[in-house]
């Protein structure tokens, strides 16, 4: 994180967008069976807001809060290093430490808390990021981009070889463990009395010590599967905010007009093929493939132009509307974004688990966004309370003392 004396407005209202629109999608998976994401009839019966809820967290927030989150690391990345070595210090060490610490909090996340963590993932791909930050931005995006084709490749592979699958198990005469290996596969994101769907309520629903040992078992094979479909995607966001910093991008230099362009041709090259998807997943009725298949595979290309245009389109209302209090307040959370991330994660699991409230499996998707107006709201409110008597959020602090091996000062001199 940036010493609150060189903090770059536009970055951290950035970051404060990314981290609460993050919460529309995570809070599927605090309070549902994990199928809910791709399937949100595994919750029950659905109405209309159900359906809806789903449709806007796919169309607006799903890959692109993440992609969003991505591009900063990797410019704050940068920033780092430079940072670093005007001092004389060795500013891919620096990184390297920073790393090492931001997988141990991202371990003790994944199992205590939850097991969606994307720090693990972050500071892995942050360390071959590293290979990149001298390189210029034109080699920074054409680096992206391959990155980004081999995620798409992968992720293409995988659904392509679940049609092939389900193929061969509806063939007459197929081997009885083909049909009985795929039936099980697809049970869990089609049927709400399913077994492990079942299972998985059970547990979330149990105490803190149940679901430690559940998510023990799961780790690292769970985690490892994370790992395989965000990594190269998260690497790609990375280099492309490196590239974004270089060119002036991120950090508000550029015209109001050409970041409302950016906005504007982003949104038209993702949205309608977007739109396109989410309607014919609904029409599907939440078919199983053709679910997984869209949200893990087919609306990849477009999650690119909507991420660049998210941020182009935040850019642009900061730079033509200046600083204002939403402004100021969004730029809060944004500076703790760390904090953010891990408070929403205690805050969620308390409401939802069985340590806490109780109410996994009991909420209804539509329900579900009373809840995320509620974290935006703590952390707006939070956030700018607390950096008025200190000078970064808690776990910034902490993660920046121990990267550094000292005590960093913390107070503000009021």
């Amino acid at each position: 994180m940036n010493a609150p004396s060189s903090r770059i407005l536009s970055m951290d209202v950035l970051r404060g967008v990314g981290v609460m629109g993050i919460l529309w999608m995570n809070i599927t998976i605090f309070a549902l069976p994990q199928p809910a994401y791709f399937n949100p009839a595994v919750s029950g019966s659905l109405s209309a807001g159900d359906i809806a809820f789903w449709a806007v967290g796919f169309l607006f927030f799903d890959g692109k809060m993440r992609g969003l989150f991505a591009l900063l690391f990797g410019a704050s990345m940068l920033l780092l290093i430079d940072r670093e070595e005007m001092t004389g210090r060795d500013g891919r060490r620096a990184q390297i430490v920073r790393a090492g610490w931001l997988f141990a909090f991202g371990l003790a996340h994944y199992l205590l808390l939850w097991w969606g963590d994307i720090l693990m993932t972050y500071a892995i791909a942050g360390l071959v990021a590293l290979g990149f930050v001298r390189r210029e931005p034109l080699s920074l995006v054409k680096w992206a981009f391959l990155f980004f084709l081999l995620h798409f490749l992968l992720c293409a592979a995988f659904i392509i070889s679940l049609y092939g699958w389900s193929h061969a198990a509806a063939a007459h005469g197929a081997a009885a463990d083909i049909r009985d290996g795929f039936a099980q596969f697809t049970a869990p994101y089609a049927d709400p009395r399913n077994s492990a769907v079942q299972a998985e309520i059970a547990t979330y629903r149990s105490g803190f010590g149940t679901i430690l040992r559940h998510h023990l078992a799961g780790y690292p094979g769970q985690w490892l599967w994370t790992f395989l479909f965000t990594a190269l995607e998260s690497l790609g966001f990375m280099l492309l905010g490196m590239a974004m910093l270089k060119a002036g991008f991120l950090t508000g230099r550029w015209k109001a007009e050409q970041y409302w362009r950016t906005a504007r041709h982003c949104f038209l090259i993702g949205l309608p093929p977007m739109a396109a998807l989410a309607l014919w997943v609904i029409l599907s009725r939440f078919a199983v493939l053709t679910a997984l298949g869209s949200m893990l595979a087919w609306s990849f290309p477009f999650r690119i132009p909507l991420t660049v245009g998210w941020a182009a389109l935040i850019l642009w209302l900061l730079s033509s509307r200046g600083r204002s209090r939403v402004a100021a307040v969004t730029a809060a959370a944004g500076r703790m974004a760390f904090s953010n991330y891990l408070g929403t994660s205690l805050a969620m699991t308390a409401i939802f688990y069985g340590w806490g409230l109780g109410l996994f499996g009991h909420v209804r998707p539509a329900t579900l966004f009373l809840f995320i107006l509620g974290g935006w709201a703590v952390m707006l409110v939070w956030s700018s309370l607390w950096l008025k008597r200190f000078v970064s959020g808690p776990l910034e602090w902490l993660w920046r003392s121990l990267a550094s091996g000292k005590m960093q000062k913390i107070r503000r001199n009021i």
